[in-house]
């Protein structure tokens, strides 16, 4: 599938409810994959022999959406079965609390929101950075 923004959403939204669903060892095994995802990009840029300045022009403008983003849907995707842990260990009176299911929407939403946007600079802005670099180079 060639890379667009409908693509790049498609996906990231994917990652983003198996982080948001994955109610802890799922959102664990996610955030690994997607941390090791990331070095895996670095390495096998350094492998083609791309300088750090332009493996950087190529992540930052999005990433600094994205990461946030994931990093958030894993906290989100820690919070329930956190709070049924602390209600079996004696220490909640309930297992979710209003307040509790609040701040996992509110997770959730702004996950969501950052990845849609990282999206949209992934596609709109990343791309023609790519484009533009493989057009200096003549490829």
């Amino acid at each position: 599938m060639p890379l667009s923004y409908k693509s790049i959403i498609s996906t990231n939204l994917k990652s983003i409810l198996i982080l948001l669903l994955g109610f802890g060892i799922v959102t664990y095994i996610n955030l690994i994959f997607n941390g090791v995802n990331l070095a895996f990009l670095y390495v096998e840029s350094i492998r083609k022999k791309m300088n750090l300045w332009n493996f950087l022009l190529l992540i930052l403008p999005h990433c600094i959406f994205e990461i946030p983003a994931i990093i958030i849907a894993g906290a989100a995707g820690f919070k329930i079965p956190y709070e049924i842990v602390r209600y079996l260990a004696g220490k909640k009176e309930q297992p979710l609390t209003k307040e509790d299911v609040k701040e996992y929407l509110t997770m959730a939403l702004i996950s969501i929101i950052l990845i849609v946007i990282a999206a949209w600079i992934e596609a709109n802005i990343t791309l023609k950075i790519a484009r533009a670099m493989l057009k200096s180079k003549g490829i």
